[in-house]
């Protein structure tokens, strides 16, 4: 079976891993492809996008939707004929629609139709399997109804909405086992609402999302802190999972998974992916669903049981943030492109990239995760494999442990194409345990972690009212 982790035909090189016959498992824990994958990414491309989007003067989900020009109508339509635009270089390989809704809510006093721009680029395996990279496309000044004047939201979040479509871009070049989306939200300034539209858009057509990776403000190295840096970013995500039903809660409390919700192990991977791929890049993996008392477009994902992490600069600068443009007593605020490092966005929109890309060619993340062991010697942890088309690029399984006081995996072993691994004297008291797959080409799903606490649903979708 070829690797679904290869180039379409307008890329020469071959992206096949060589596979160790003996052992049964790939040679090498890293992907030569997504170390060009990385090296594709144009900061100069974001800087053009991201001064496109500022030119529209204000993006704010209340302004004009009529002009050409102007508001968010036109920044909409401009990103939805981006997405068309690189579907056509890549033989219409993307899906590209507006998802929307009509709403109001205390910042949208009238009912107003907030709308999306999704693309999807369909996996050749697992179609309906999904990794998603999520920007914002609104933005606001201090009164966060005021929709008439300039409101230029270069880092916030022109940033991430840049950085969405040059992940598009890139990735769009290649073939994966699952699918990618690539989703311009809006509503975000204003509740949350276009990431609660496209949730529940999911949720009614059966998409089996896996990760939603969003990133809100990309681009801000300089901090009110005084610090300056553009060698670390945050990734938050949820401990426990916000769909968690008191039964649910109750085996966690016996069992443990505090901090191993499916989130939380997403940002895990994506600190590994910066290891392996991002040069002079640290990610802090930050044990909060968001900024202290503050929410991002991943929340409403989280809230119907879809996990998903923020991905943003480390050192904000408030004053960039939510301000009328203006300079008081010599102190300049607004949130205007001066603001804004290409090279860092870039940076961060290859974090992304490296882990939608290994991601959607992993095979079918673990489902039905369980684990047994108590007054034993040895644990033993069991999962369902997947059958069919899905199935073809499945090497095998990895499995982890650490103890449970470390915030990272620390050891693993590749146990071949099973259903069930005995840990040999293990005492399940004393560790944490997953399971990950794994490719034919090497490419890793996430670790898994047991029970619902950790689960990142199975192969067959349950449609939730």
């Amino acid at each position: 079976m070829a690797s679904y982790f290869k180039s379409l035909a307008i890329a020469a090189s071959s992206l096949a891993l060589a596979f160790n016959a003996e052992a049964q498992q790939p040679a090498s824990s890293e992907l030569p492809i997504i170390h060009q994958l990385v090296k594709d990414v144009s900061a100069e491309r974001i800087e053009t996008d991201i001064r496109k989007l500022i030119s529209f003067g204000t993006r704010h989900t209340l302004s004009d939707t009529v002009s050409e020009t102007r508001g968010i109508g036109a920044a909409r339509r401009w990103i939805k004929a981006e997405f068309e635009r690189i579907s056509a270089d890549c033989g219409n390989c993307l899906e590209v629609m507006y998802i929307s809704d009509t709403v109001s809510g205390e910042r949208i006093p009238n009912p107003t139709e907030v709308v999306s721009v999704v693309a999807i680029q369909r996996g050749g395996l697992d179609p309906s399997r999904y990794v998603a990279m999520s920007g914002d496309i609104d933005s606001r000044i201090s009164d966060p109804l005021n929709g008439v004047n300039d409101s230029p939201g270069a880092n916030d979040n022109a940033s991430g909405m840049a950085g969405v479509i040059e992940a598009a871009r890139v990735l769009s070049k290649h073939k994966f086992a699952g699918s990618i989306i690539y989703m311009g939200l809006s509503g975000e300034e204003q509740g949350l609402y276009g990431g609660k539209i496209v949730a529940k858009h999911a949720l009614d057509n059966d998409w089996r999302i896996k990760a939603v990776l969003n990133n809100d403000m990309i681009g801000n190295i300089t901090g009110i802190d005084g610090v300056t840096d553009n060698t670390t970013a945050r990734v938050f995500s949820e401990g426990t999972r916000d769909v968690e039903t008191p039964e649910e809660a109750r085996t966690r409390r016996f069992s443990g998974g505090e901090v191993d919700s499916p989130s939380r192990n997403i940002a895990r991977f994506i600190d590994r992916q910066a290891d392996k791929y991002i040069p002079n890049l640290d990610v802090m993996v930050v044990y909060r669903l968001d900024r202290f008392g503050r929410g991002g477009h991943h929340r409403p994902f989280n809230a119907v049981g879809i996990p998903g992490v923020r991905i943003m600069e480390t050192h904000e600068h408030y004053d960039r943030q939510h301000q009328d443009i203006r300079v008081e007593n010599g102190r300049a605020y607004g949130d205007v492109i001066e603001g804004v490092n290409f090279e860092y966005a870039a940076k961060l929109t290859s974090l992304n990239i490296a882990s939608l890309a290994e991601m959607a060619a992993a095979p079918p993340f673990p489902a039905d995760v369980t684990l047994k062991g108590a007054v034993q010697a040895s644990a033993v942890i069991s999962w369902k494999k997947p059958t069919g088309k899905m199935a073809e690029n499945l090497a095998g399984y990895k499995v982890y442990w650490r103890y449970t006081d470390q915030p990272k995996w620390t050891y693993s072993k590749f146990v071949g194409d099973v259903e069930t691994y005995i840990f040999e004297n293990l005492v399940i008291d004393n560790y944490y345990f997953g399971v990950a797959s794994v490719a034919l080409d090497g490419a890793e799903s996430p670790v898994v972690f047991p029970g619902p606490m950790g689960s990142f649903g199975g192969y067959q979708v349950v449609k939730k009212d």
